[in-house]
């Protein structure tokens, strides 16, 4: 493993510490009695406090330094001089240990007094302090320059988001997505079991993928010597409970889809299902409306959100459009009565692509997904599906055509798909049949198994029920202002890392790491931001294109830089 220059300083520090009987990773037990939101909200002038975080600024001057210390709250300035900290003659633990064995990212704890600086500047007085964990990486902090302006801000998508730890420790906004995030799933909790529903764990290793129309990943299980899937959908799982007895039970399901990532998909994604006995679609529209306002203005405060360009409002009612009307307002074509052909030539007039693999239900799915939802931007609830997109979904009680189906349609996403639920088997069965027949055509999203157990727990009788599903990571999007479903996942799936292979020097890894920000960059603006000396730079570039790590292109524009 090649290491930076200032990893193997880092290296040899924690061998000094060691030498000097310090401990770089104590497993001692440290007291806090204070973070620095408390301290900062409940100040009191000489209050001893004892805190812990990361050291993330210092200046040192001779026998005195100011510091910012980082815990999960946020930063707090700290005082350290030497004669408060060393009473006796020994000062090795100012002039050694903090002035040179330390570094900025290294965890401390401190014993210390609350003051006030001359400039109003809440502080604490360090009396002593404690190295908690040696931190032999330099973060990736922003420079700052004499007129306080910030450069080099760790902001590579994909660098934060491969290393989400260092972007957590130095970009602190990056961690209120997260909070957000958590209030979401804990509001919605609360509104679910003040209504006395069931919260519940349902199997994500199945024996035969159902509950959505999905590619599954598929795994071994060797001691039963059977193949099982990772889960699409929590669905049949959440009403064979009901058959059981249960009038209403809701999951956070992790499911996992083996299709396409973009900036709305992720492979591994968190859904809610809530089934409820009794209920009927109109129903939990009024249900759905209500929970999204509460949990909107729990997250935010207000109802309100913005998302990119839009202003948003999840306050209840919220408007119902049928398919049907959806349709024929942006297309000027009635999609009621139409057979398969005339939805297939009216959806080539409409310029959208379609092929034979793709029955009535795809059709209308696809003119409605282009020429439709990018319009509704508020949120707006689309009713009443084709049978044929519905698999799992009861006839509509006045149309046998049609399902009593909604999405819920938010800045042209849906985010949340509910149903009266489908509980005659004669008819489910059929339903599945039906999809089996467009999978052999070629549409690989129609359902490729059946569950007969499933089917079996219908033939017990299932109630009347109403179900709805709410895609987490999306939702959490809209209210958090994020239009990359990876600014919300702590974890999002990366393509595997680049590993280099060549040992690099010191400037070359220079060169290296700011083409990994820069992806292409002019060649005179890569050489300015190195800071290399004219020998020192071509030295460089000639060695990561030998490497096969970059490469300069000429074009009409100049020299460009570019990762292989």
């Amino acid at each position: 493993m090649q290491l930076s220059e200032q990893e193997q300083v880092r290296r040899q520090k924690r061998e000094q510490l060691q030498k000097m009987g310090i401990n770089p990773y104590p497993a001692d037990l440290f007291e806090i009695t204070d973070s620095t939101k408390n301290i900062k909200e409940d100040f009191s002038e000489g209050k001893k406090v004892t805190i812990a975080g990361r050291l993330m600024s210092r200046r040192i001057q001779g026998k005195a330094s100011f510091a910012e210390l980082q815990d999960s709250e946020g930063r707090i300035q700290v005082y350290f001089n030497r004669d408060e900290i060393c009473t006796g003659e020994d000062k090795s633990l100012y002039n050694d240990v903090y002035k040179k064995l330390l570094d900025i990212g290294d965890f401390i704890g401190i014993e210390g007094e609350l003051f006030t600086t001359n400039v109003g500047e809440k502080t604490v007085m360090v009396k002593n302090f404690t190295l908690l964990s040696k931190a032999l990486r330099p973060l990736p902090l922003p420079k700052v320059d004499s007129d306080g302006n910030k450069y080099d801000a760790f902001n590579d998508p994909e660098q934060r988001y491969r290393q989400r730890y260092a972007d957590l420790a130095v970009n602190p906004h990056v961690k209120e997505v997260f909070i957000k995030r958590t209030k979401l799933f804990n509001a919605m909790r609360t509104f679910f079991n003040e209504r006395n529903y069931f919260e519940v764990e349902t199997p994500i290793l199945q024996p035969i993928p159902g509950g959505a129309a999905a590619r599954p990943f598929v795994t071994h299980h060797n001691s039963l010597d059977i193949p099982l899937y990772m889960r699409i959908a929590n669905e049949l799982y959440l009403k064979r409970l009901i058959v059981g007895g249960f009038d209403g039970v809701y999951e956070f399901s992790k499911n996992f889809r083996n299709e396409g990532m973009d900036r709305t998909h992720n492979p591994e994604f968190t859904a809610m299902e809530i089934y409820v006995a009794y209920k009927d679609y109109n129903w939990m529209m009024d249900f759905c409306e209500q929970l999204l306002e509460f949990c909107a203005t729990q997250v935010n405060g207000t109802t309100e959100a913005t998302f990119g360009k839009h202003k948003i409002d999840f306050k209840a009612p919220y408007p119902r459009v049928t398919m049907a009307q959806a349709i024929e307002k942006y297309t000027g074509f009635d999609i009621t009565g139409k057979t398969e052909a005339e939805i297939r030539k009216a959806a080539e007039d409409l310029g959208v692509e379609v092929d034979d693999t793709m029955g009535k239900g795809k059709l209308i799915d696809e003119i409605f997904g282009e020429k439709c939802e990018p319009n509704f931007i508020q949120p707006t609830f689309i009713t009443d599906y084709p049978k044929e997109m519905s698999p799992l979904c009861k006839e509509h009680r006045d149309n046998p055509e049609l399902t009593e189906r909604f999405e819920l349609m938010v800045c042209g996403k849906e985010i949340a798909n509910a149903y009266s639920e489908l509980n005659d088997p004669i008819d489910q069965r059929e339903r599945f049949e039906a999809q089996l027949k467009l999978a052999d055509r070629g549409d690989d999203e129609a359902t490729q198994f059946i569950d007969f157990d499933f089917l079996r727990a219908l033939e017990y009788g299932m109630p009347p029920t109403s179900g709805m599903g709410i895609g987490m990571d999306r939702l959490i999007m809209f209210l958090t202002n994020n239009p990359s479903i990876q600014e919300v996942l702590f974890f999002p799936q990366m393509k595997p890392e680049k590993k280099i292979t060549v040992a690099l020097n010191d400037s070359e890894k220079i060169v290296f790491e700011l083409l990994k920000k820069a992806n292409k960059i002019d060649l005179n603006e890569l050489k300015e931001q190195s800071g290399l000396s004219n020998k020192k730079w071509d030295k460089s570039i000639k060695a990561l294109t030998k490497h096969k790590l970059a490469k300069v292109n000429k074009t009409d524009d100049g020299l460009f830089v570019e990762l292989v």
